[in-house]
């Protein structure tokens, strides 16, 4: 440690993390997990002793790996690494992050550019889905510099567009892993669903909200988020993740109609603390649950006709588009979405 452990920090979507070669750091994952706590300066709630910046969206690694799977060019495990507490954790997929794992690994050599834009296969080890990240490299290069603009993210960036593979049952088995598109947890109706990220979709109308508060006054609120706490370690046995009060899965995601065209309105919780706005897995399976027959989000939502869907998922800095593909009978085929990244540090951390 005292040497230093090459990492490259980035922005990833609406989060920012460390991004590390497997082989820059501890095969051991008590040790590995000791390091990572220490650079980013938890546990404690201003992260003043690392590099984290006191906040979920923040404190996150992802750690990258040539891959030996065929059709794959990457391996990309994300970390989810807990602000105040000392705690890393392997239980969710992070698809913000995932936004910088192509041009991480074509800046670290695993991947070589192909003209001016390069697919990046890339294998997440958290769930075992594919995703395909198409980064610009003009001239050889990685470009971060572009007129993309994605709401939660000050400025434009070069656009990184991201297809999902499989997500269906990523963390749970199955895309709705009751075989139910609402279940009664509480007494309040909720949707248990995972297309890429396992989240519990509750009406806000449910718990006497609208929907339009901010993250600050849905924060305060300690009576809702007890009630929010309540329902989500019910609906974790039910999700086959078992007991999930030291898991930052399932998301709970409360829902609105949000009107002028947009899908749906969200106040998404990460598992505790209201998202400033939504993650990019959280948003895909919000848009699939839109899709569903029933349930709290298709009770609220806007969906246009084609199987060529664009839905808008609103949140509190704004909205982010999910494009669902469907297959003929109706189930989702794909789903895509456009994200940026920005290389922000690349030296050693401490």
């Amino acid at each position: 440690m005292s040497d230093g452990t090459r990492a490259m920090w980035m922005r990833g979507g609406t989060s920012k993390g460390g991004y590390f070669l497997a082989s820059d750091l501890p095969a051991d994952t008590a040790a590995r997990d000791a390091l990572l706590l220490r650079v980013m300066g938890s546990p404690d709630p201003r992260q003043i002793d690392g590099m984290g910046g006191a906040n979920p969206l923040t404190s996150k690694v992802a750690i990258v790996k040539a891959s030996q799977r065929d059709g794959v060019d990457v391996d990309y495990l994300f970390l989810q690494v807990f602000v105040d507490r000392a705690l890393v954790t392997d239980s969710q997929n992070c698809g913000n992050i995932l936004a910088g794992v192509g041009p991480f690994a074509i800046e670290r050599g695993l991947v070589h550019p192909a003209g001016d834009m390069t697919e990046v296969r890339i294998y997440m080890e958290n769930t075992g889905q594919i995703a395909v990240a198409s980064v610009p490299t003009p001239g050889g290069k990685v470009s971060y510099d572009g007129a993309a603009r994605i709401d939660g993210v000050p400025g434009t960036a070069a656009p990184v567009p991201i297809v999902f593979k499989d997500t269906a049952g990523s963390s749970c088995g199955a895309l709705l892993p009751t075989g139910r598109s609402v279940d009664r947890i509480g007494g309040i109706d909720a949707t248990l669903i995972d297309n890429g990220m396992p989240c519990v979709i509750l009406d806000a109308a449910d718990f006497g909200i609208t929907g339009a508060e901010t993250p600050a006054e849905l924060n305060a609120d300690t009576a809702l988020k007890a009630r929010l706490e309540a329902v989500r370690l019910e609906a974790g046995p039910l999700m086959n993740l078992g007991d999930v009060s030291e898991k930052p899965i399932p998301k709970m995601v409360l829902v609105s109609v949000a009107g002028d065209g947009a899908a749906i309105s969200t106040r998404s919780f990460i598992p505790h603390v209201c998202h400033e706005a939504i993650g990019v897995l959280a948003a895909v399976t919000v848009a699939t649950a839109c899709l569903l027959p029933e349930g709290p989000a298709a009770r609220h939502a806007f969906v246009p006709a084609g199987d060529e869907k664009a839905l808008s998922v609103r949140h509190p800095g704004g909205e982010f588009t999910v494009i669902a593909r469907l297959d003929k009978s109706g189930g989702v085929e794909s789903a895509g979405v456009l994200r940026t990244a920005r290389k922000l540090f690349d030296g050693l951390a401490f």
